[in-house]
């Protein structure tokens, strides 16, 4: 279960005590001498199966209006079971939540209602605060069977770390230890994930200009924009591109107890993870006037927690699309691109419900293959940082999917065909 204490209980015991427990105090909880031994990969093992083609009413809570398997359930069920993966290598002195989501991955579409397992083990952590948890959504084998390769239809990895209760500082857990040549392998992953992530961020474009070559496609595109209004030149605005800020949709939510964590007072992170990618799904929709195809979620970080009774804004925007690279390239035609990957930013930040105070939350770029040939273009200093920002994300989308996307684009007739059942 992800809570344990019903909510008319959690809230009569904040009451009676006086405080609230979602605040920082200067008490430590957690145990001085608890036991950090080094821990297996296979002690945090854990495996869930989803009977969705043995249970009608279950299969029922998984559907959409169309009939497809919701992505955005799995999302919340996957962050679930990396909270109790990550319990049962810390223990239960600590309160563990998701810091971020380091890619979430489609390896193969489901083309069929059927059983799905959730399985995922701690695959990188050295003894400080935080544990890399790798997690895939495969269909279920037959007992005795395990899982084959082309029947794996998810993979991702959560980042999870482990505060003190009272004093909500980071507290450190158990290192991993390795034993087997495929552990050293997740284990040399998960350190090259972190590595690159601190790379990441000290080139993030809060913290540096745009390199040479995206200085000179900005001013390009600038320039193009300026000649779609110039009444002296011939050449004007394609209908296959659209300027971003026409792309916005907005939502804004109350969140409600029903969604929290097992600590009782705080949405969990699975809950905001269906939200957004269901907002990016529309937003995909709303610009391309088709059924887009998820292809990954980049990697995304919870910037600050989302109380329950506080209101959810979300805000999603086309930030990238994958051509053009060059502005020369926005006059091809149509016919030239049948597919476009389209990158859906979506920004996120909660209010308390006097709405006096406002934080950021997290920002979360979802991946869509659309079968039409469409192109954003930036107006805005922040638009195009924006797009430069996405355009990065996007490279390394590509690099990380290796033949991924083209098995996506061959199923994607099938699919419709034979109505695929999983977006």
């Amino acid at each position: 279960m992800r809570v344990r204490t019903p909510w008319v209980e959690a809230l009569r015991k904040k009451q009676e005590e006086g405080h609230d427990p979602t605040r920082a105090s200067n008490i430590q909880v957690t145990p001085a001498d608890r036991d950090l031994t080094p821990k297996k990969m296979s002690d945090s093992y854990h495996r869930v199966v989803i009977p969705l083609a043995q249970d009608p009413w279950l299969l029922d809570s998984y559907l959409n209006a169309s009939g497809h398997i919701r992505l955005g359930t799995i999302f919340m069920d996957l962050d679930a079971l990396s909270g109790v993966i990550a319990y049962k290598h810390t223990g239960e002195d600590v309160t563990t939540v998701t810091a971020a989501v380091d890619r979430i991955t489609i390896k193969h579409p489901l083309m069929e209602i059927c059983d799905l397992e959730l399985s995922g083990q701690v695959t990188y952590a050295t003894g400080r605060s935080s544990m890399e948890i790798s997690l895939q959504v495969a269909k279920a084998p037959k007992e005795g069977e395990t899982v084959r390769k082309e029947d794996v239809l998810v993979e991702c990895a959560f980042t999870m770390v482990s505060l003190d209760p009272g004093t909500k500082k980071p507290v450190q857990i158990a290192s991993l230890k390795i034993d087997t040549a495929e552990e050293r392998r997740l284990f040399d992953l998960g350190e090259s994930n972190s590595k690159e992530k601190k790379r990441l961020a000290k080139t993030a474009l809060l913290k540096q200009t745009p390199n040479d070559e995206e200085s000179d496609l900005i001013h390009a595109l600038w320039l193009r924009q300026l000649e779609y209004h110039n009444p002296n030149l011939p050449i004007r605005k394609p209908d296959n591109v659209v300027y971003m800020d026409q792309t916005k949709i907005h939502s804004s939510q109350l969140m409600q107890p029903q969604y929290r964590n097992r600590h009782n007072f705080m949405i969990f992170g699975g809950f905001l993870l269906k939200q957004t990618f269901e907002l990016a799904f529309c937003c995909a929709a709303s610009f391309s006037h088709t059924r887009p195809t998820f292809v990954s979620l980049d990697p995304s970080t919870f910037e600050n927690p989302v109380p329950v009774g506080s209101v959810l804004y979300l805000t999603a925007t086309i930030a990238y699309t994958d051509s053009p690279l060059m502005p020369e390239d926005m006059e091809t035609s149509q016919t030239n691109s049948r597919f476009t990957r389209v990158q859906v930013r979506v920004d996120s930040k909660v209010r308390d419900i006097e709405h006096g105070q406002t934080k950021p939350t997290g920002q979360f770029s979802y991946t869509f293959l659309i079968e039409k040939d469409l192109k954003i273009m930036p107006r805005t200093y922040s638009e195009f940082m924006i797009w430069i920002d996405a355009k990065r994300r996007a490279e390394r989308v590509l690099k990380s999917l290796e033949g991924t996307e083209a098995a996506i684009r061959e199923d994607f007739h099938a699919e419709s065909k034979r109505d695929r059942v999983m977006e």
